[in-house]
């Protein structure tokens, strides 16, 4: 629960506050802030941790949007994730930063700070077609293909248009079993 409500921005008085609630009397403001100490350590340890585990032959990254209170207002920031398969074909969690704009300059500091940390290996990079995430990808993995996420692709709705114009179109007009097996070769004894 401590952790919970600081990871969601509560005070660590009002923390204290709302652990009285269920109960808990013996949890000081001091406490609270040695708890909140000990998970920002581990959250830097994970995210400064090396990348040994590679060769990463597939990364997909992606930006995570999220409204989050600063200096009183309510601002925009942008969670830039990472996720590798490892040498051992398991998905991993490489990299998660925070920046205010996913622009150019920010998928470049964080694909960077990635290759620095050990990010090696890698054949293929997926995600969504931002130009400043591609033109970082290109610079900073210059031997890995890139390819669109799905995901991305179908909200672009480009699959919906294909829909759509395949539906319009008068029957005589569709793409039939005819012509597909037309095309088919003829196996002996099928």
């Amino acid at each position: 629960m401590v952790a919970t409500a600081y990871l969601l921005g509560v005070s660590t008085r009002r923390v204290e506050k709302l652990a009285e609630s269920p109960g808990v009397t013996q949890l000081s403001k001091s406490q609270v802030s040695a708890m909140a100490k000990h998970l920002d350590e581990q959250v830097t340890a994970f995210r400064n941790r090396p990348l040994d585990a590679g060769p990463y032959a597939f990364v997909w990254v992606d930006a995570l949007t999220q409204k989050v209170r600063e200096g009183g207002r309510i601002i925009n920031v942008h969670a830039l994730i990472a996720v590798g398969v490892n040498a051992d074909g398991h998905r991993e969690i490489l990299g998660l930063d925070v920046a205010t704009a996913e622009d150019g300059a920010g998928w470049l500091a964080f694909l960077r700070s990635l290759t620095a940390r050990g990010l090696s290996g890698v054949q293929l990079v997926i995600s969504d077609a931002h130009t400043g995430l591609v033109n970082a990808i290109g610079a900073v993995l210059p031997g890995a293909s890139w390819q669109r996420c799905r995901t991305h692709y179908a909200r672009s709705g480009s699959v919906a248009r294909v829909a759509q114009t395949t539906s319009a179109l008068p029957i005589a007009s569709r793409p039939g079993t005819r012509p597909v097996r037309r095309r088919i070769p003829a196996r002996a004894g099928v």
